[in-house]
């Protein structure tokens, strides 16, 4: 299951990445690559925790569909609208990455 998480987060850079270089292809790596991440923030979420960890869960699921909907945007729309929604899922995945370890130590 890890290795679907990790699999969609490379995606996800590689299809940014790609933007530069495949311009034609870089939408469907990206966009397979936010399904990926996304739904395996979805599964693999802690059970019986705090009330502060499931916010900061919560957040990171929110993150994992800003990624989704920038991906859709960058089917939608010619310009790059996509990388606003990219940046705030980027900034919120970022926050949750250090809080939720730091909230796991808190509780045990």
């Amino acid at each position: 299951m890890k290795f679907l998480y990790y699999a969609g987060a490379a995606l996800l850079l590689l299809g940014v990445m790609a933007r530069m270089f495949l311009p034609e292809y870089y939408a469907y790596i990206y966009m397979s690559g936010a399904v990926m991440f996304a739904l395996m923030q979805f599964l693999l979420r802690p059970r019986g925790c705090s009330l502060t960890l499931r916010r900061l869960v919560n957040q990171q699921q929110l993150a994992g569909l800003l990624f989704i909907v920038a991906g859709v945007l960058m089917f939608t729309h010619t310009r790059n609208e996509w990388m606003v929604l990219l940046t705030c899922g980027a900034l919120v995945e970022l926050y949750t990455a250090y809080r939720i370890p730091q909230e796991l130590d808190n509780n045990k």
